[in-house]
């Protein structure tokens, strides 16, 4: 789930064995363990997820079997009540951006939808999302899907012990607005552990060599969202669901990490 630009800090834990540093939380080898956890019970949920997308079924059937997944797991669905959303996951269709709400919608052939998927296990987090075709897609669509996810693969390698939150987004931004996507700009990443929400902000577009520094233990959530259009947004009256503000498809695809001495480790590993 994407944190946006003007969104406020989450609180903290004062009985957090994590340390602080300027708002940034640095998470302990045991921490890192249970970050693992959260994150490994996410990509299995994400790869359920791509198996079961068929034209045909709903949003909440996706749902369901999310937070079946999540729960038989030991876990809990991280977003269902957080600031009252009301479902497990989120699920995103077409031009619909980030943070659709699970529903009696129906995939249709063609379509693309977007599944953001947290899973909370020992008190941390998991966090991650794709963008999954339904049945046969456009090409234009599929690039859009394949572009979005190499920019994920940039930003990813642009996150080094010792380099700053603004390397990663001048990656993406560079990869996609070099091929021609709206890069979104109000809704950005974000740290993440103990809260859904950490800092710093990640945003998607930025300036190499900018931002807070990126030190060994933070972990983040790095979430590239390209528009086939500009990157201005909409939000539904749900106060929820993010459009295209040109209503044109949308993809996004997200990875926590954790930043080690040897480089970004994806923890929310899926096939």
């Amino acid at each position: 789930m994407i944190k946006v630009n003007r969104g406020q800090k989450p609180k903290t834990a004062s009985n957090s064995p994590s340390t602080y540093s300027g708002g940034v939380t640095i998470k302990s080898p045991q921490e890192l363990d249970s970050m693992r956890r959260a994150g490994g019970i996410v990509g299995v949920v994400l790869d359920l997820l791509k198996a079961a997308v068929a034209p045909g079924m709903t949003t909440l059937d996706l749902d369901k079997i999310a937070y079946k997944e999540i729960t038989r797991q030991g876990a809990k669905p991280t977003f269902m009540g957080y600031q009252g959303f009301p479902a497990s996951i989120c699920t995103s269709v077409n031009e619909e951006i980030v943070h659709g709400i699970p529903g009696k919608r129906v995939l249709l052939e063609g379509d693309i939808v977007k599944v953001d998927v947290g899973a909370t296990i020992e008190g941390f987090i998991g966090d991650a999302a794709v963008s999954i075709p339904v049945g046969t897609v456009s090409s234009e669509a599929v690039a859009l899907m394949d572009h979005t996810r190499f920019s994920l693969e940039e930003g990813i390698k642009a996150a080094q012990p010792g380099g700053r939150v603004g390397d990663i987004g001048a990656a993406v931004q560079a990869y996609g607005e070099s091929r021609g996507y709206g890069v979104v700009r109000e809704f950005v990443g974000h740290g993440v552990g103990r809260f859904l929400h950490e800092d710093p902000q990640v945003p998607n577009y930025g300036q190499a060599g900018m931002g807070p520094l990126l030190r060994v233990g933070m972990c983040i959530a790095i979430e590239p969202m390209f528009n086939m259009g500009d990157w201005h947004t909409k939000i539904l009256d749900d106060e929820w669901t993010v459009i295209t503000a040109d209503g044109k498809l949308s993809s996004h695809f997200e990875h926590t990490i954790a930043i080690t001495e040897d480089g970004p480790e994806i923890l929310t590993v899926h096939g």
